[in-house]
């Protein structure tokens, strides 16, 4: 008696619901059947939902972990693109299993004994591998012309706080808000923007409140909330293609240096530019401004991080060198507890770069000095009330001229005339008889469902126009703010200066001969020249 194997698999959920599997079964027992062979019933091998273009899959690996223990005698396949897409696949398993001693028989391609038939085989295989790359390109073009007509379909999984509404059970996909969740979303947005509060201080506190994760897990964690404060999605626009597959950087083991091996770039997800992301419209639950305040103050705390910093500075994250374009990091020398503190640019340090080589001439700063130097510049700065009452008037105008609520306004009602256009084109054609009824009822459902959508984001936005003064206002009367400030300029901690340095100066720039303090208030002296100058080496 020789004992049997089966081997099955289909690649698509799809497939697999639709019981594809079990008539592939059925086929191979009848086979087995009518000649005799046992199928033991342990030895049938599907894999459900697994695509064909790889060779890692749950029961292929049981299936050639049986044969290289020899207990495998024959193995049977409905035909070679079941075994493998990609013909050099099909060729490395075949070789591998008759080398074990497994006989490998496909129904309906025999394995080749002849010229002819080893032909046919290849022929076979790049036909398969043929039929993949033309599904994946018909795929990859459906969903990018149904992302462009804003449909949710291609959007699949709904973030934190939608639900998901498929379209098999809906008539037309749409995200949904999670009225659980959709609080939870719009208190870590305000939280974070306006609370002052750290990622891991907000996961620690939804922790506590016992909140569950979107994992389901009882607890939060930084990267969580990063991920979801960055999704554009919370604000009506959710976004296709922003990733693509491309090969990344090949990662060598010890194994392989040591044989002195190469390794081949492994396939990865790299972020594509923002300009090529594809908007969709769904339900919008945190407010333009709120979601801008956010990414304004994520970009903050990525140069701004206190990370890894053991003694805070003033200028931490403000200095650039105006020779190589680094950003300038503090050092320390000097014996014992009595260290001299400096900023120092990365370029001089030729053996932290590529080659060994520096590629910057710039000598360090005396950290105290440096620090001095620009509080009293800043401070001189914010002496005069009507210059900073000017800047505040500044960036009203600009705010009134570049609305990101009303632009976006204005792009909401251009999508709805296109949907009534394009209902109304539909409208047309059947009335001349170009589409049928069946046809109309099945297109007009999704559009009109989509511009129900683009009306309620049109409503939510409505409620967003408030005055923009609430939100620019320093205090209710600036000229005490600041005489408050002066007085305070020297009894203030370093962190006190740091977030009045960070709300006025963008950069510092170290250059040979100069420093440039690029700040957002327009000084009126006409004279460029400090109170004192910074001097370099020893006093």
């Amino acid at each position: 008696m020789i004992y049997t194997a089966l081997y099955a698999r289909v690649s698509s959920v799809r497939q697999k619901q639709h019981e594809t599997i079990d008539s592939q079964i059925e086929a191979l027992r009848e086979h087995a059947r009518t000649r005799g062979w046992e199928i033991p019933p342990e030895w049938v091998f599907t894999d459900e939902g697994w695509s064909g273009s790889t060779l890692v899959r749950p029961a292929l690996e049981r299936l050639r972990d049986f044969s290289a223990q020899r207990l495998v005698e024959r193995v049977v396949c409905l035909s070679p693109d079941r075994l493998a897409r990609n013909y050099a696949y099909q060729v490395v398993l075949v070789e591998e299993l008759t080398r074990n001693g497994t006989e490998v028989v496909f129904i309906h391609n025999p394995v080749a004994t002849t010229p002819e038939q080893a032909l046919m085989v290849q022929f076979q295989g790049m036909i398969a591998e043929y039929e993949r790359a033309q599904t994946s390109e018909r795929t990859r073009r459906g969903k990018l012309h149904r992302a462009r007509n804003g449909e949710t379909s291609v959007l699949g999984r709904a973030p934190y706080g939608y639900r998901y509404l498929s379209r098999a059970e809906y008539g037309a996909a749409a995200y949904a808000v999670a009225p659980t969740e959709a609080p939870v979303v719009v208190r870590i947005f305000q939280r974070y923007a306006v609370g002052g509060i750290s990622m891991q201080a907000l996961a620690r506190e939804l922790t506590n409140d016992h909140i569950p994760s979107p994992q389901g897990n009882p607890q939060w964690d930084a990267g969580t909330l990063g991920r979801l404060l960055r999704n554009p999605a919370y604000t009506g626009r959710a976004c296709f293609g922003k990733t693509r597959t491309a090969p990344g950087p090949s990662r060598p083991n010890r194994t392989s240096r040591l044989a002195g091996r190469s390794i081949s770039p492994q396939a990865g997800v790299t972020a594509r530019p923002r300009e090529e992301w594809i908007e969709i419209p769904v339900p919008a639950l945190v407010r333009e401004d709120v979601f801008a305040l956010v990414q304004r103050r994520l970009a903050e705390n990525a140069k701004f991080s206190p990370r890894n910093t053991k003694v805070t500075v003033l200028l931490q994250g403000l200095l650039v060198c105006d020779v190589c374009g680094f950003a300038y990091s503090r050092t320390s020398q000097g014996p014992g507890p009595k260290k001299y503190r400096y900023y120092r640019c990365p370029g001089t340090n030729g053996w932290q770069l590529p080659g060994g080589v520096r590629v910057c001439s710039s000598r360090p700063l005396r950290a105290d000095d440096l620090d001095e130097l620009v509080w009293q510049q800043v401070l001189a700065l914010l002496a005069d009330p009507a210059l900073v009452r000017g800047e505040l008037e500044r960036r009203l105008a600009r705010m009134r001229d570049a609305d990101p609520v009303q632009t976006r306004q204005g792009r909401l009602n251009q999508e709805i005339a296109s949907v009534d256009a394009a209902i109304n084109r539909l409208v047309g054609a059947y009335q001349e008889e170009l589409v049928t009824l069946e046809e109309l009822r099945e297109r007009v459902p999704g559009l009109r469902a989509q511009r129900h959508g683009l009306h309620g984001q049109l409503q939510a936005l409505a409620a967003q126009l408030v005055d923009q003064h609430a939100y620019l206002k320093l205090a209710e009367n600036l000229e005490t703010f600041l005489a408050r400030l002066r007085e305070s300029a020297h009894t203030t901690s370093v962190l006190e200066r740091q977030r009045v340095l960070r709300a006025v100066v963008k950069e510092v720039r170290i250059g040979p001969d100069k420093i440039t303090i690029r700040h957002s208030i327009p000084s009126t002296s006409s004279d460029p020249t400090p109170g004192y100058l910074l001097q370099r080496g020893r006093p």
